[in-house]
């Protein structure tokens, strides 16, 4: 019996001290190396000052920036809170508030079809991207806002318009955070 409990007990620290310290230190100090910009986040730094992740979504309000889907996220974007918005598609809370959404989105466009991304939120609630559907459908505004032609950030929206992933995997997609930052690097050049 002693010798059980004694190998039991030694069995826990060794897999505890090689499973709980040394794998998890083994992978991060690989991945540092490896992958140093993934492991610590993709973070985008302009300036010198952090104005967020590649990987996460952040709230965009003003007419001169292309908005960013919904998130259910605690207050917005907030990963310690990743969450969904856990309502069925029958549930009325729901539907009146993607109806509320869509008709506030229709005013922009009259009779155009609202890509369905701009008025759902992703499982997570911190999808950073949206369909380059939705980014055609802000487009005008945007343009109009920062005095740009239509043209011209249609041809920013493509430079930051990713493929599928291998060519088969998710669909094509657009980096909000990203695709402001160069119109804000844009507007910022024609006003000096």
């Amino acid at each position: 019996m002693k010798k059980n409990l004694l190998t039991a007990v030694l069995m826990t620290i060794a897999t505890t001290i090689l499973l709980g310290i040394i794998y998890p230190l083994l992978v991060t100090g690989l991945a540092q190396v490896i992958f140093p910009r993934q492991a610590n986040g993709e973070l985008i730094v302009v300036n010198g000052k952090l104005v967020g992740s590649h990987l996460i979504g952040q709230s965009f309000s003003g007419p001169e920036y292309f908005h960013s889907r919904p998130s259910n996220a605690g207050n917005g974007y907030d990963p310690m809170n990743s969450n969904g918005s856990q309502l069925g598609p029958t549930n009325h809370q729901l539907i009146d508030r993607i109806k509320s959404d869509v008709a506030a989105l229709q005013a922009e466009h009259p009779g155009t079809p609202v890509p369905i991304d701009l008025v759902t939120s992703s499982a997570s609630g911190l999808d950073p991207d949206i369909t380059p559907a939705a980014a055609e459908y802000q487009l005008s505004r945007v343009a109009k806002q920062r005095g740009l032609s239509e043209e011209r950030v249609r041809e920013i929206v493509r430079e930051h318009t990713a493929d599928r992933q291998f060519g088969f995997l998710g669909e094509s997609r657009v980096n909000v955070l990203e695709l402001n930052l160069a119109l804000n690097q844009i507007s910022q050049k024609a006003s000096r």
